[in-house]
């Protein structure tokens, strides 16, 4: 089972996608500052949210969510 954090597995999707957290929230309709504290894991996506980005990067929940590798 995978034990890094949602916000390390969300950055470094980002960075692979060469994206900067500005791009990124342009993509997907939310505020810079929701994708940063999403990195830091001041706060975790909503169920919603969590589909976009999860179809988005084409993961699956459980790997976005650091459950598996």
């Amino acid at each position: 089972m995978g034990n890094e954090t949602f916000g390390k597995r969300l950055k470094d999707l980002r960075v692979e996608k060469k994206l900067t957290q500005v791009e990124l929230a342009k993509e997907l309709k939310i505020d810079k500052s929701t994708i940063a504290k999403y990195e830091t894991d001041k706060i975790e996506p909503s169920v919603s949210m969590l589909k976009v980005l999860v179809d988005y990067f084409k993961v699956s929940a459980g790997y976005i969510l650091g459950w598996e590798d």
